[in-house]
């Protein structure tokens, strides 16, 4: 399935609404309803697709701190054996062990800012994210009240010549 951009299906909306039919003195919009509500469908289909790629940019931000945890690993375990290969000597051996800790805290730093890094790359998408989203259920709520006065102007406007009708029969 193609995603749908969820600002492409706000900007229909916008569109439909901008080319829906006044109400001579009202604020009302008249709107084609099965387009509306095709939109609508469209946008809950959009949405979960936003939060699955979001799902993905946490998934790829584990991936990359496991891989920096697996290098930390591999550079602690290639440290220990080089030290346990220099225990000889006391000074090689201790050379060694210097080394080795130098290495394994080069390699939890390095691991740190990956993790860093990507903790900051997924706040960000996922604010941007939340945004977007915020955004796109500001505009479905105006226009579902749009609608919802639409109809209830329709609906009056339907209910107002029966009375009239009514009125004149009781004169």
């Amino acid at each position: 399935m193609i995603a749908i951009d969820i600002l492409y299906l706000v900007d229909r909306l916008e569109a439909l609404l901008t080319k829906g039919w006044r109400v001579p003195m009202t604020s009302k919009t008249m709107i084609d309803e099965d387009e509306f509500l095709d939109i609508i469908d469209q946008m809950r289909i959009a949405i979960p697709e936003e939060i699955k790629q979001s799902k993905k940019i946490v998934q790829d931000r584990d991936r990359v701190i496991a891989q920096a945890q697996e290098e930390a690993q591999r550079i602690t375990a290639m440290a220990k054996e080089d030290a346990a290969r220099l225990t000889n000597e006391h000074a090689v051996a201790k050379a060694a062990e210097t080394r080795a800790a130098q290495i394994e805290a080069e390699a939890q730093a390095s691991a740190q800012q990956i993790r860093q890094g990507a903790d900051t790359y997924v706040a960000q998408a996922l604010s941007e994210l939340q945004s977007r989203l915020e955004q796109l259920a500001q505009q479905v709520a105006a226009l579902q009240t749009q609608v919802y006065n639409g109809l209830n102007f329709i609906s009056d406007q339907g209910a107002a010549p029966q009375n009239s009708n009514r009125d004149q029969n009781n004169s």
